[in-house]
């Protein structure tokens, strides 16, 4: 295959194919974040596409470029869940089959979703890299086409008409675009339609900081943002991007959840860990300047669970959940003063456990570790200085 840099012919290209089948994301305003950032901010909603997320287009466009003895093999692929998902709605779209190997731990919502658009899902290793591999012998096996998720100039193109997109509707003049950058097919994508057509755009890719090699970060653990978690970027898109990206920057999963809170409460959107850290990279001040900004939200296909998990995190880092252990005497009577001060401070009580057990508690004594909803971290502050002034010893957990 032709490993070849796409040029801007080549998306105009895979527009064409993907007209009237991928979807035209809109591009919204956010006045929540541009007070928070204090410049403007926009958002391409591109977690509204297809599938959940920007990967239909690269699988599109590949899939309508095989020739018809390649689609009677079917394709395969490894994913860590959206590409895999594109990769089986294109294949249901072309009438032929498709297998899509995993990683061990890949979102369920993801594989499920897989699995609805008909195609066949294996699991595979711990990681991308080991799905990777799975997905390289299946097709040396069967004979199938394999659908690289990134490293591919016909998924490069296909993901490359949201460029073409945001050319034509972000206004004119000055500003930056900020992209989530994993295997960056995405990114390098963008950076050759907006290079040729908006030369005039800053373009910032984002990395999360347990998985930024681009960055110079070996990897490090897990991150909610897997979408993003690729420990070997391709030869072809790390080329594209050192060309053509202004800056890579890197933000945390503490970011990355508060920004996907902030996503939910504010804007009213559905938005994953990858797709979400363009917007963790505005709030942590990483995002140089003061002119306007526009993020990329790449996908929006989360967990029900996860985003439990991570609503949780995200607001008791926002202080709007207080977890506290007191220490009071075993007598009755002690509990209802707890109450009673948080009550007067305006809390709301959503769990009280006791603890006579363990944790250095006296032989008299109990432990109540309590979780609070509050308002902010200025009220959690205030209720646990309302609680200490009130002769309770109390403990910060969250």
């Amino acid at each position: 295959m032709d490993r070849a840099r796409p040029t801007l012919a080549d998306l105009q290209a895979a527009r064409e194919r993907l007209a009237g089948i991928a979807r035209i994301t809109p591009v919204f305003a956010s006045g929540t974040l541009s007070r928070l950032c204090g410049r403007s901010v926009s958002l391409k909603a591109e977690n509204l596409q297809l599938t959940g997320a920007f990967k239909i287009r690269g699988a599109l466009n590949t899939v309508a470029l095989l020739s018809a003895g390649e689609r009677a093999a079917g394709v395969v692929t490894a994913s860590a869940g959206n590409h895999g998902q594109a990769v089986a709605w294109a294949a249901r779209h072309a009438g032929i089959p498709a297998t899509i190997f995993v990683p061990e731990g890949a979102p369920m919502a993801k594989i499920e979703a897989a699995r609805g658009y008909g195609a066949t899902v294996e699991f595979a290793g711990d990681g991308f890299d080991e799905a990777v591999d799975a997905a390289w012998e299946f097709q040396r096996a069967a004979g199938a086409t394999f659908v690289h998720a990134f490293e591919d100039p016909r998924v490069i193109a296909g993901q490359g008409t949201l460029g073409l997109e945001l050319a034509e509707q972000l206004p004119p003049g000055e500003a930056t675009v900020v992209i989530p950058v994993g295997g960056g097919g995405l990114a390098s994508g963008i950076a050759i339609a907006l290079r040729a057509l908006r030369p005039e755009l800053r373009l910032v890719g984002v990395q999360a900081a347990a998985c930024a090699p681009l960055a110079g970060f070996a990897p490090t653990g897990l991150t909610i943002a897997d979408g993003i978690a690729v420990k070997h970027p391709g030869e072809l898109t790390s080329a594209i991007l050192a060309d053509l990206l202004d800056e890579i920057v890197v933000v945390d999963d503490t970011a990355i959840s508060q920004a996907i809170v902030l996503l939910l409460e504010r804007a009213k959107l559905v938005v994953e860990g990858a797709g979400a850290a363009p917007v963790a990279a505005l709030l942590s001040e990483r995002i140089a300047g003061d002119g306007d900004v526009h993020a990329v939200l790449a996908g929006g296909n989360i967990d029900a669970t996860t985003l439990m998990s991570v609503t949780r995190h995200g607001l008791t880092v926002d202080g709007r959940y207080l977890v506290v252990a007191i220490l009071i005497a075993d007598r009755p009577g002690e509990l209802a003063r707890i109450v009673d001060v948080i009550s007067r401070g305006r809390a709301n009580i959503l769990s009280i456990a006791h603890h006579r057990e363990g944790r250095n508690i006296g032989v008299l004594q109990t432990e109540a570790e309590l979780t609070l909803e509050t308002r902010d971290e200025a009220h959690s502050q205030t209720v646990v200085n309302a609680l200490t002034a009130g002769g309770f010893t109390v403990t910060r957990l969250r």
